[in-house]
């Protein structure tokens, strides 16, 4: 009986230390320590969760300043403080940072000193929204998948800016005071893999040019563009989601094709200066066309035509499920014609 207790408490020894031994793997704790050890280095302003070891929580606590990160964090949260700079020594050791948040703090591009963020090899998602930012930082670090810079002062982006940028994937600048003039041909360049650009709340009156092939999401809304140049499309080839809420589009400001893109499967427009139903692809699913100046529905125009190679992929006709029709000048009924070229739509408001 004995000998059995004996094997029991050895077998649990065995269990609690490789137990103890993947937490900490799954951590990123690679060392031995005892928690006790990483609450000493925890910045006595902040707080070290033990069960979230390799996160620092200094959000809402009125700094002015960085504190010191210890070199484990990978997640840091300094979301609404005072903070006016980001100097490089705070981050000597945090060689592993993945995640900054410093969203709602009053940080300037003269607060930030060159080299802090690109010192940071392993960062992959940084929050600055909610700051006094004039231009977009640079330089960043090469790893940075996601840069989110909404609601500053932002109406310069430096050439060069995104050159190194390869791995970025989602760039927001919505609700900063962009022009026109604050793009240049190769603005965008170096961004391979950008799938989602937010620059709504801006006041561009033109499209932005040459974006990125891999753009998949462009949101334009609540700006003042007055229209599309021929082809625009093109060069973002893969764009599905595509808002331009909220601008001065106008039937003429189209181009000759409408939006008879294959890849653009939500189409917003809603809030423009329409008289027409714009041409559309077959593949488009939902349309968003309320607050125009549309008087009715030309249902021989807007209904995609379906070369006969495609025929059996759309199988009942075009895929739009959902229009919105409604703040306009049309009066009901509902086009039969509508229906009969639409057969999967499920959604009609009007």
């Amino acid at each position: 009986m004995a000998t059995t207790i004996r094997f029991i408490i050895w077998v649990l020894f065995i269990t609690d230390t490789v137990w103890t031994r993947s937490v900490r793997q799954v951590y990123d704790i690679s060392d031995q320590e005892d928690w006790a050890v990483h609450d000493f280095d925890c910045p006595r302003e902040c707080f070290c969760p033990p069960s979230f070891p390799t996160a620092l929580y200094c959000e809402n606590r009125g700094l002015k300043e960085i504190p010191p990160i210890p070199s484990r964090i990978w997640y840091l949260y300094l979301e609404n403080n005072l903070i006016e700079t980001i100097p490089e020594k705070p981050f000597e050791n945090a060689t592993q940072l993945r995640w900054i948040n410093l969203n709602k703090n009053k940080i300037t591009n003269y607060g930030i000193e060159k080299g802090a963020l690109s010192q940071l090899k392993k960062l992959l998602f940084l929050f600055l929204e909610d700051n006094e930012l004039e231009e977009v930082p640079s330089p960043l670090p090469r790893s940075l998948e996601q840069l989110q810079l909404a609601r500053n002062k932002v109406s310069r982006i430096p050439q060069g800016t995104f050159s190194n940028l390869e791995n970025l994937t989602l760039l927001d600048l919505q609700h900063n005071k962009l022009l026109d003039n604050a793009f240049q041909r190769d603005t965008f360049k170096g961004l391979k893999n950008l799938m989602q650009l937010n620059m709504a709340k801006n006041a561009l009156r033109n499209m932005p040019p040459r974006l990125p092939a891999n753009t998949m999401q462009l949101f334009l809304d609540n700006n003042s563009i007055e229209g599309i140049p021929e082809n625009y499309f093109n060069v973002i080839p893969k764009v599905a989601f595509l808002r331009l809420n909220h601008n001065k589009l106008s039937d003429a400001g189209l181009p000759s094709s409408g939006f008879d893109v294959s890849s653009i499967l939500d189409l917003q427009l809603s809030h423009n200066q329409l008289t027409k139903v714009p041409r559309i692809s077959a593949h488009l699913q939902h349309l968003h066309l309320d607050h125009n100046k549309i008087k009715n529905v030309n249902v021989s125009v807007i209904c995609p035509p379906i070369l006969p190679a495609e025929r059996d992929f759309f199988g009942y006709g075009p895929h739009l499920r959902y229009l919105r029709l409604d703040g306009n000048e049309i009066k009901p009924p509902i086009p039969m014609d509508l229906m009969n070229c639409f057969r999967l739509l499920q959604v009609v408001i009007i």
